[in-house]
């Protein structure tokens, strides 16, 4: 059943906040001297529209567009940003950022939040429930910058909680796994413990996981519409159209994004890595250099890893691969500047 949806705190206009309450900590405040002598303001986004941005400020929140229409200044929301009037003109250094691939054959990375303190990577309990996805989601996390932790939702329609805790234990290797249930408000206290006056945590995950359930249960109120499952396939209906930061009762910020249909990796080689502690680890020990581990004689990991691993491990690593070879080719083209109409369309994918 569909919630109505509550106003955001975006949307108010007398909402004036601390900057500190807003994620104001001390490496933004140490940039700030030299934006406020040229008559700037510090901006958090908080949400992406069609024409622009909604952002806070201490006074209160506003409309703000890219000044000069700068398509080359990537704003995602969670940044800090420096106002002129309702014109963003600089985007202060990211502390973390939570990137994907962009969906199409371009070679461009969607920033989906920034400045993010706890990453919540959310699963569901239901028939959804696959290894493989968060495996997928871990390495997009080790990335970001922020402190993963897996919330494995909807534990009130699942049979045994505690099998599928492991089996997400297993993959997510050295990261906190909780089995939480957003409609029964349960274990809501392990996201609430990664909150507080200036931290911020977003969800990312699958579409129907139960992420604005989640937000809505730690704002006590419905500013976020969830959707049904389908009984045919498990499946909930994409419901949060787009990112969106809160300001949680009590303390802290939490940002809302749409559920990822498809899920292209942002990410490199010691990002996979760290996803699979135990086939680098493996790995260092093989007695051939350059092994690829899939068919080489004598290989030090094939045979001492879980096998499923392993082939998500060569799957993610080609995919990774094959990202690394088209950002370097973009690249090259750049500097080379073939033909203007080519070095034209590249400064625009930027």
């Amino acid at each position: 059943m569909s919630t109505r949806r509550g106003d955001s705190v975006f949307t108010r206009s007398n909402n004036r906040h601390a900057p500190e309450r807003v994620g104001l900590d001390r490496p933004f405040r140490i940039a700030l001297p030299s934006f406020r002598e040229q008559g700037l303001v510090a901006a958090r986004v908080g949400r992406q529209q069609d024409r622009g941005f909604i952002v806070i400020t201490e006074g209160g929140d506003r409309a703000a567009e890219l000044a000069g229409r700068d398509r080359s200044l990537a704003v995602a929301v969670g940044d800090w940003v420096a106002l002129r009037g309702g014109l963003i003109e600089a985007v202060l250094p990211r502390r973390s950022k939570v990137s994907r691939k962009a969906a199409g054959a371009e070679t461009l990375e969607q920033i989906v939040a920034a400045n993010v303190d706890t990453l919540f990577l959310v699963s569901s309990l239901d028939r959804e429930f696959n290894v493989r996805r968060i495996e997928r989601y871990v390495t997009l996390a080790w990335e970001s910058g922020a402190s993963p932790v897996v919330l494995l939702n909807k534990a009130d329609l699942c049979d045994d909680v505690d099998a599928r805790v492991a089996e997400a234990e297993r993959v997510a290797v050295g990261l906190p796994v909780h089995a939480v249930s957003a409609t029964e408000q349960r274990g809501l206290d392990v996201v609430r413990a990664h909150l507080g006056d200036g931290r911020t945590v977003a969800f990312i995950g699958s579409s129907g996981v139960g992420k604005s359930a989640l937000v809505n249960a730690l704002l006590g109120t419905a500013r976020q519409d969830t959707g049904p499952v389908r009984e045919d396939d498990a499946r909930g209906r994409h419901t949060t159209t787009m990112r969106e930061l809160f300001v949680v009762p009590g303390g802290g910020l939490v940002i809302d994004t749409p559920g990822m249909r498809e899920l292209q990796l942002w990410a490199d080689a010691e990002d996979l890595g760290l996803a699979f502690p135990e086939i680098a680890e493996a790995a260092a020990r093989c007695r051939y250099r350059d092994c690829t581990h899939a068919h080489e004689p004598s290989c030090g990991v094939r045979g001492t890893v879980d096998e499923r691993r392993l082939a998500s491990f060569l799957k993610l690593r080609a995919e990774i691969g094959s990202l690394e070879l088209r950002r370097a080719q973009k690249e090259r083209m750049k500097k080379r500047g073939r033909r203007p109409e080519i070095r034209e369309r590249l400064e625009e994918w930027e």
